[in-house]
């Protein structure tokens, strides 16, 4: 055969009676590797799901923390004794040291049913909502950072300015109420900016590493607070302790459900500022160039954008949220300026935006585990004896849990999107060279 005749296009197949199709060319046989992708299950989707695997995470670490306190509690180990003559006795007094810990949490943390009366039962609902404020202010601020790329680990020093210039605006100035309120707002705003911005302005103009940066500026700012309570402009009259005098009443956020709970309009605040946060990153000109350098900042600069002005601006906004997180302690809780003003809040704030994965209604949400954490474990020391320091131990869990994905998704046994994805791809890539084979 001659090579013009092996180039002759082959023959449109035949019908049922022998003939050539006339009018109509052969349909063309599509092989199973070049279809689409097939669209995964609901089931599929829902356990692969970012979500499922931080309540994942949460509920590993609460197992972890229940074995704790079980091979920690005393009447246990007692009965461990005899394990093998009668192990009920043993499971029975795990369970109940387990169960009753967590019961005591609960009850602590979102209602109690031992209340006299309808304002005892829902109170440590709203002490758990009003620790949570100044944890969601502040991880909104660590989480908006982590969205541009920045690692910032400094909100406990923006906490710190944030407190000290509302602090000092709401006892040393007296104004009209609502004069006054907004100026101890935008005063603490202004303080916390300025200690992020100033982050950013190092990182910018240097090329500092902003973690560095950060954990020298809150220790910075932990001895100037605790500097400033020893001078006169700050410490309250006729006391040698380190106290400021109290803010104006002029000054305070007001409370919310009256006198009888300590929850005040800086919640409200909080969740005002979640919507702005979340506007600001998913539909604003900002946050699109402030995820575009947090993904890729050599690609977001040959795109011309000004990688070194988001720094400044994201630190800024971050140090912002971070000084809001002051300005609800000083103005909102404990109305007096002290060197524990912070607290750990802003250390806090790091794991609060890493278990809601760097978005604003994630950090909201697990603001309010952690603040419910914090209320609960004090109902749990003192009703079951259960040491305090267990729930530290379960928030540090639920952060290496998160921080180890395989390992939970091993534990529940959860599938794997990136895994799944690189599976098919692999199969598309080969498939075409063994069906040329053939």
């Amino acid at each position: 055969m001659s090579s013009s005749e092996s180039q002759q296009p082959v023959a449109p197949p035949v019908d049922g009676a022998g003939a050539a199709s006339e009018g109509a060319a052969a349909a063309p046989v599509t092989p199973p590797w070049a279809s689409g992708p097939e669209k995964p299950s609901l089931a599929y989707r829902f356990t692969s799901s970012p979500l499922v695997l931080s309540v994942a995470a949460l509920v590993a670490a609460l197992v972890v923390g229940g074995l704790l306190i079980v091979f920690t509690d005393q009447r246990v180990l007692t009965r461990m004794n005899y394990f093998f003559n009668r192990p009920s006795d043993t499971f029975e007094a795990a369970w109940k040291a387990a169960s009753s810990a967590y019961v005591a949490l609960f009850e602590g943390a979102i209602f109690d049913p031992h209340g006299e009366d309808w304002t005892q039962r829902i109170y440590p609902l709203t002490e758990t909502l009003t620790i949570a404020t100044p944890l969601i202010f502040a991880g909104l601020g660590v989480a908006i950072s982590f969205r541009s790329g920045l690692f910032n680990i400094g909100a406990q020093g923006q906490i710190i300015l944030g407190a000290i210039v509302a602090g000092y605006i709401g006892f040393s100035w007296h104004l009209p109420v609502a004069i006054h309120l907004i100026l101890v707002i935008v005063g603490g705003m202004l303080g916390g900016a300025v200690w992020g911005g100033l982050v950013g302005l190092l990182k910018a103009k240097t090329g500092a590493h902003e973690v560095i940066l950060c954990i020298m500026l809150n220790y910075v700012a932990l001895n100037l607070v605790l500097y400033v309570l020893t001078t006169p402009g700050f410490q309250r009259e006729g006391s040698t302790n380190p106290i400021s005098p109290q803010i104006d009443q002029s000054a305070q956020l007001p409370r919310l459900f009256g006198d009888s709970f300590r929850l005040h309009w800086g919640f409200v605040l909080a969740i005002l500022a979640v919507l702005l946060v979340s506007w600001i990153i998913n539909r604003s000109t900002v946050g699109f160039r402030l995820r575009a350098v947090g993904s890729n900042p050599e690609a977001s600069k040959t795109a011309g954008i000004n990688v070194t002005a988001g720094y400044i601006v994201v630190m800024v906004m971050a140090g912002g949220l971070s000084g809001m997180a002051g300005v609800s302690q000083i103005s909102g809780t404990e109305k007096v300026l002290t060197g524990d003003v912070a607290a750990s809040f802003g250390f806090d704030a790091i794991t609060v935006a890493l278990l809601g994965r760097s978005k604003p209604w994630g950090t909201f949400w697990a603001g309010l585990l952690y603040g419910a954490f914090r209320a609960g474990g004090v109902a749990m020391q003192t009703n079951t004896g259960t040491n305090i320091n267990i729930v530290l131990v379960v928030q540090s869990l639920i952060v290496l849990f998160i921080a180890a994905p395989p390992l939970v998704r091993a534990i529940f046994r959860l599938p794997d999107p990136s895994k799944t994805g690189r599976d098919k791809k692999a199969r598309k890539a080969s498939a075409p060279k063994a069906g040329a084979a053939q």
